[in-house]
């Protein structure tokens, strides 16, 4: 099938989350099952040179938005079987961060239109373009709206994937024509309209042909208030085109037994290299150089809903446990400072980096022994996945992909991968690290299992590409 990828940031061109994971691996995996696949993307200042180098100008055009005719840029390079285009515009694309600007809105509503506009300078016309969160809302609604006009983008069939649906590109309704250049009715008619605001969400839900979610259970827990921050209702109403699809994780990337990044190599049948990452993890973060101690870690942004309320409630029993516990991660202040406070409590025994660092998380992922996940909600969320490559053994709320993920030890049987709780509730939670942790002192056999399972599990984007492509075929037949 001749796909059309479209993104506001993927790796590893430019990344600020896990939709660039999707966007710079999922395309590939799809080129791989035999379809021709495209990728669009803006040209953002934080596109290296090296990359801008392999770049070759496609054409330049002006895009109508609102009363506006902007000029707009096309760049194309090749790089494993997939095309890329970048769209051109350093009035809106040359800034030091991806988002957080004030003209958002106008910024990828011309990115949307510029989509659209620009399909006649592609290599193919598209059966079908995917589009990912809030960023990319615009162009199911603009594809309906131009088709009346351009018979030849009639049959393109339009998939929405909801990376996190905490964030839906909300706007005062005066933005509809001044900004976005649809008629009043797109607004009338209840489609992009919600309480009282234009939501570019709701109208990408509304218009599309599918909509997938990050993995099943996040599917099945976006028609629920708790979890679809007010669109409930729009996911009820559509919810015979919903699908949950689990993402992948790089398997060539995230391979300890070729990771040029770790301190030793590993593999499931020889964990050797695992004690040596442990042991320069230890250092790295100033805690006691000892083997024989549990290291759980928390690579996350530190915010509420990451659980970690429920950490700070019970930290001083999950320390009286006899482990080390290392965080990277910033994000609320009386998080870092909960955490600063502790790290002059448990000297030796504690490490901690406000921030993030690539490969301090790779040296936590190789060299922990237990990785903490306690959210409240969680679309999909890779670290876990990560972890478990790297033979850490995750501790996880069951809930969006941390529950399709991770399943639960079952002493009786050894089966499972790790451990889980389903209530949100600090004692629930304390349990099963009292398990994990009484299960690495006293029973090493079966900790080595668990660790086995979860590196020989299948996390490849493969098997993503496969569902995916079922649902292309669905819509497209």
């Amino acid at each position: 099938m001749k796909i059309l990828f479209a993104a506001s940031e993927a790796v590893p061109f430019c990344k600020t989350g896990g939709l660039a994971d999707v966007a710079g691996s999922l395309p590939q995996a799809l080129a791989q099952a035999g379809n021709d696949v495209q990728v669009i993307l803006p040209l953002y200042q934080r596109v290296a040179d090296k990359w801008r180098d392999q770049m070759s100008f496609v054409c330049n055009i002006e895009v109508p938005l609102g009363w506006r005719r902007v000029y707009c840029g096309l760049f194309r390079l090749e790089r494993e079987g997939v095309i890329w285009y970048f769209v051109d515009n350093e009035y809106y694309f040359k800034r030091d961060a991806l988002y957080g600007h004030y003209d958002d809105g106008e910024r990828f509503g011309f990115f949307s239109r510029a989509v659209i506009s620009l399909l006649p300078a592609l290599e193919f016309m598209p059966e079908v373009i995917h589009c990912n969160d809030w960023q990319t809302a615009l162009v199911p609604i603009y594809l309906k709206d131009e088709c009346v006009r351009w018979p030849e983008i009639r049959g393109i069939k339009t998939v929405f994937t909801v990376h996190n649906i905490e964030y839906q590109g909300r706007y005062g309704k005066e933005t509809l024509e001044d900004l976005f250049g649809l008629a009043p009715g797109w607004f009338t008619d209840g489609t992009i309209a919600m309480d009282g605001d234009v939501n570019l969400l709701k109208g990408a839900l509304m218009t599309c042909d599918a909509i997938t979610a990050v993995s099943p259970t996040y599917a099945q827990e976006l028609r629920y208030a708790y979890f679809a921050h007010g669109m409930e209702s729009v996911m009820q109403r559509n919810a015979g085109k919903l699908y949950g699809v689990l993402n992948g994780i790089d398997m060539e990337r995230y391979d300890p037994a070729k990771d040029e990044g770790i301190i030793a190599k590993y593999t499931p049948a020889r964990m050797t290299g695992k004690a040596k990452n442990k042991l320069a993890l230890q250092r790295q973060m100033r805690l006691s150089e000892e083997a024989g101690v549990p290291v759980i870690g928390i690579v996350s942004r530190l915010v509420s809903h990451k659980g970690l309320d429920l950490v700070c409630k019970v930290f001083d029993q999950i320390m009286d446990l006899n482990c080390q516990f290392v965080v990277l991660g910033s994000g609320d202040w009386n998080y870092e400072q909960f955490f600063e406070q502790k790290l002059g409590q448990y000297k030796g025994r504690m490490g901690l980096y406000r921030g993030y660092n690539e490969e301090l998380a790779m040296a936590i992922y190789s060299g922990a022994d237990l990785l903490l996940m306690p959210s409240k909600s969680e679309p999909c969320g890779l670290a876990q996945m990560i972890a478990m490559r790297y033979g850490t053994v995750p501790i996880v709320r069951e809930t969006g992909g941390l529950k399709d993920t991770v399943h639960p030890y079952e002493a009786w049987c050894g089966a499972g991968n790790g451990f889980t709780f389903a209530d949100y509730n600090s004692g629930d939670m304390l349990y099963v690290i009292r398990q994990a942790v009484d299960l690495y002192y006293n029973n090493p056999t079966a900790f080595k299992a668990l660790r086995k399972a979860g590196m020989t599990e299948d996390f490849s984007w493969k098997r993503s590409a496969e569902a995916y492509n079922d649902i292309y075929r669905t819509i497209c037949s």
